[in-house]
């Protein structure tokens, strides 16, 4: 089988306060006609930025030396502005990771399509929208016409992805670059976003490099792999040799990682205890059982919903809502793990930020530790704030930019009044920061500064500054790699212990939910679809639809 593409002793090397750093150093493989061909490793391993190297879309300022040769036997790192412009797209096309930041905000989704068409053909603005329009429906998009005329924001991430990789595909390139494509997806979508991709590649014949940090998407999609760690290739095989014989560590930890689908351990495996060969006891999940059955109810909600305007007449009354949250009922005993899992909009960030106050319910009610939280004023939401607290999906922006870390993690004691002066605070700000796993000399650093697990970990720190006693989970660790992802849940479980915390923690990625959770709600359209122990929803689950998300999850 022919080579599409050629890598050969490809460095990268990155301008930095520290001098020069090779992000990628001295990496060789090839990609065959017709084939996947799998890259996975941490975040900085060098992944991504191997890809943007290939198409020269990293910044003049960056080194790179080697020869990256595609199908028209021309070194992509060498030749001209002209020619690469006529490469890109044409031969070679990227699908990024992101797609709402990838798409231009003030263009049509459709106008955006056209304009790639029209780079590389010489047609009119009528013939490339029926381009633009037959590629819609490749994609598998309903009312094209209506999505044509769509601004990225009125989609969903689902939506939007497969717009990109419609534009990826509207020259024909012969080599697709897939970066992390279904990162930020609930695991149905993914699903869906990887069955397509399969299809339009036996369809249109091309190859595929696919970007990943999670093994199990790459075991799905791949037909070979190379594993990478801080800019060097650790690792190459087929999809069988990688998963049923890993021959390197940092493979085997990757591999570890995840959660186990049919064994409780009491923690998740990382690559330090992986590396260092620690022994992982399992759960004792009786005596855990037995000890939550001893334990008051802690939060008892009742017939709750909240409703968001959908529909207005002439007049501005509200004709219709959508309903986020509707009549749902549910208890958490202290100490308890809720978890709290179901496909993008099916209500469970709203109903997390309900139970905080942030967002107005319409009707029902929710009581925590007898006081119904229904009837508090915003004065008096703020002082019952310091002992309900949440954690973010993406901490970066939950984290004020240009604030340094320690200040943010001070600013919610000085608002709620804890500790005697800036000084005690100061003091108990660090304490919570290397509790957290991070360091004293973090203190004064800027979020920029810190890579995407520590930035959880200073969020982490941030929600236990007031020393709540009920903290919810908001896909916290859902855009986090693996091996980092663990870590996390891994804190989460201790501290749990440590300072006698009580969790909802939501997520789309059932197998997640069950490795930390004690019972298990799956929601669907606002509305409760079943409650159970963890381990029963997810071995025997009463409900079709929590089949689907377990059926969804890549092993």
């Amino acid at each position: 089988m022919a080579d599409h593409l050629t890598v050969q002793d490809l460095s990268i090397q990155f301008d930095t306060p520290l001098g020069q750093q090779h992000a990628v150093k001295n990496i060789s493989f090839s990609l065959k006609k017709g084939e996947t061909l799998g890259i996975v490793g941490e975040s900085g391993s060098g992944k991504s930025v191997t890809a943007l190297a290939m198409l020269q879309l990293l910044s003049d300022k960056v080194l790179i030396n080697g020869v990256v040769q595609s199908t028209s036997n021309r070194n992509l790192l060498t030749i001209s502005a002209s020619e690469l412009q006529e490469i890109r797209g044409k031969e070679i096309a990227m699908i990024f990771q992101e797609p709402m930041t990838s798409l231009n905000p003030i263009m049509s989704c459709g106008a955006q399509i056209t304009e790639a068409i029209q780079q590389h053909q010489k047609v009119s603005s009528t013939v490339a929208k029926e381009q633009v329009l037959e590629l819609l429906r490749q994609v598998q998009l309903e009312e094209v016409e209506r999505i044509f005329e769509a601004y990225p924001h009125q989609l969903s991430g689902g939506q939007k992805q497969r717009i990109m990789i419609a534009m990826a595909l509207s020259a024909r390139p012969s080599i697709l670059i897939a970066d992390e494509p279904t990162t930020a997806l609930d695991v149905t979508v993914q699903k869906d976003i990887l069955s397509l991709l399969n299809q339009l590649k036996a369809q249109y014949q091309f190859s595929i490099i696919f970007i990943s940090h999670d093994l199990g998407v790459i075991k799905q999609m791949a037909d070979r792999v190379l594993v990478m760690r801080a800019g060097h290739i650790v690792e190459k095989g087929t999809v069988a040799e990688i998963f049923n014989n890993p021959q390197h560590i940092y493979t085997k930890g990757l591999l570890a990682c995840r959660p186990a689908q049919h064994f409780d351990l009491s923690k998740l495996p990382t690559l330090d205890t992986i590396e260092n060969e620690q022994i992982i006891t399992l759960k004792d999940t009786v005596a855990r059982k037995q000890q939550l059955a001893q334990q008051p109810i802690l939060l008892k909600v009742d017939n709750l919903s909240t409703w968001y305007p959908a529909k207005k007449n002439f007049f501005g009354k509200t004709t219709s809502y959508v309903k986020a949250v509707n009549q749902v009922s549910f208890e958490i005993v202290k100490g308890e793990t809720f978890g709290l899992v179901g496909s993008s909009g099916c209500g469970k960030s709203t109903l997390g930020r309900t139970l905080l106050g942030l967002e107005e319910s319409q009707a029902g009610s929710f009581w925590y530790q007898e006081k119904d939280l229904m009837t508090l004023s915003e004065t008096e939401w703020r002082t019952w704030r310091k002992r309900l607290q949440i954690i973010f999906q993406d901490p970066y922006s939950s984290l004020n930019p240009v604030q340094p870390i320690g200040d943010a993690i001070m600013e919610p004691m000085k608002v709620h009044g804890l500790w005697k002066n800036d000084l005690a605070r100061k003091n108990k700000a660090i304490d919570l920061l290397e509790t957290v796993g991070l360091e004293a000399d973090h203190f004064l650093r800027f979020p920029h500064e810190f890579s995407g697990g520590q930035r959880q970990r200073i969020c982490i720190a941030r929600a236990l500054a007031l020393e709540p006693e009920f903290i919810i989970c908001d896909e916290c660790v859902s855009a986090l790699d693996v091996s980092v992802q663990a870590q996390i849940i891994n804190l989460l479980i201790d501290l749990r212990t440590k300072f006698d915390l009580t969790y909802i923690f939501i997520s789309h990625d059932l197998s997640v939910v069950r490795f930390i959770s004690d019972r298990i709600m799956v929601m669907r359209s606002g509305k409760v679809v079943e409650i159970g122990d963890a381990t029963q929803i997810y071995d025997k689950p009463k409900s079709i639809y929590t089949r689907e998300l377990i059926d969804a999850i890549p092993f």
